[in-house]
C-alpha cells in the first residue's frame, strides 16, 4: 500500500512537470549559478521555479488548468481584476504552507494572504526578497482602471537576480527609481496599461537587461523590439497575449 502511494505521487509529480513543459520557458542563472526557470503561461500569468520552489504570479483558470501544476510555495497577486485574481486557481495551487502575497483590495475579496502595499519589503526566504512597487494609470480617463496606491507591481530578487513584474500600469515616474533590473515584464494592452510608445519610454527609464512585453492582447509588440534594437535592452517576445 505504501509503495502504491509513492508510485501514485510520483506519477502526479511527473504529469505536473510535463504539463508545465507545454508552455514556453526561459532559464536564467543567479549569482550562485543556480537556475531560475520562467514559464510563460498567458497574459499576466507566470510561473517561476528556483531551487525546488514554485512561485506563481497572477494565476487565472481561463489561461491554464492549475490543478495539473505543481503546488506553489508562493503566489503573488498584483490586483483584484478577474484576469489577475482567481480563487479557483489559487485554491488549486495551495498546499498547507503556501504563502500568498497580495494587495489589500484582493485580500478583501478572497479573505486570505499577506498584504503588501506600495513600498513594502519582505524576505520570503534568506535568498528571496520581494518589494511591492506602484502600478497605476495616470492618463486622463484611464485612472479608473488602476487607481494610484491600490495595485502592486513586484520586484522579486532571487539569489541576486532582479525580476520586475510590473502588473497593470502605465509608464509611471516611479519607474525611474528602478535599479539593476535583470528581467522586466511590462504590460502593453492599451488603453488599460501602456501603449507601445509608453512601453519603449518605460524600458528606457530603467534599462532592464531583458524585457518581456506581456499582457498585450492584440497589440503589435514586435514594434517594441524593433524600436529598442539599438539599445542594450534585449527584447524577447513570448506567447503572453
Amino acid at each position: 500500500m505504501k509503495l502504491r502511494i509513492i508510485l501514485i505521487s510520483a506519477v502526479i509529480m511527473i504529469s505536473n512537470l510535463l504539463f508545465a513543459e507545454n508552455f514556453e520557458t526561459d532559464t536564467f542563472k543567479t549569482k550562485s549559478n543556480k537556475e531560475v526557470v520562467i514559464t510563460f503561461i498567458k497574459h499576466g500569468s507566470l510561473m517561476l521555479s528556483y531551487d525546488g520552489l514554485y512561485i506563481q504570479v497572477d494565476p487565472v483558470t481561463m489561461f491554464a488548468d492549475y490543478s495539473t501544476f505543481p503546488k506553489a510555495d508562493f503566489i503573488l497577486v498584483t490586483h483584484e481584476h478577474g484576469d489577475h485574481l482567481d480563487i479557483k486557481a489559487i485554491n488549486n495551487l495551495t498546499k498547507e504552507d503556501t504563502r500568498i502575497i497580495i494587495n489589500q483590495s484582493s485580500r478583501d475579496i478572497i479573505s486570505k494572504g499577506d498584504v503588501m502595499k506600495n513600498g513594502d519589503n519582505l524576505n520570503l526566504r534568506e535568498d528571496i526578497h520581494i518589494e511591492a512597487v506602484p502600478a497605476y494609470n495616470y492618463t486622463e480617463g484611464r485612472e479608473k482602471f488602476h487607481p494610484r496606491h491600490r495595485d502592486n507591481g513586484y520586484i522579486l530578487t532571487i539569489d541576486g537576480l532582479n525580476i520586475y513584474i510590473a502588473g497593470d500600469t502605465e509608464d509611471i515616474p516611479e519607474m525611474n527609481n528602478l535599479k539593476e533590473i535583470d528581467i522586466a515584464f511590462l504590460p502593453v494592452n492599451q488603453p488599460y496599461t501602456m501603449t507601445v510608445d509608453q512601453a519603449v519610454k518605460a524600458a528606457n527609464m530603467f534599462k532592464p537587461k531583458v524585457l518581456y512585453p506581456y499582457h498585450f492582447g492584440d497589440t503589435d509588440v514586435e514594434a517594441i523590439k524593433s524600436r529598442l534594437e539599438n539599445s542594450e535592452i534585449e527584447v524577447r517576445i513570448r506567447s503572453m497575449e
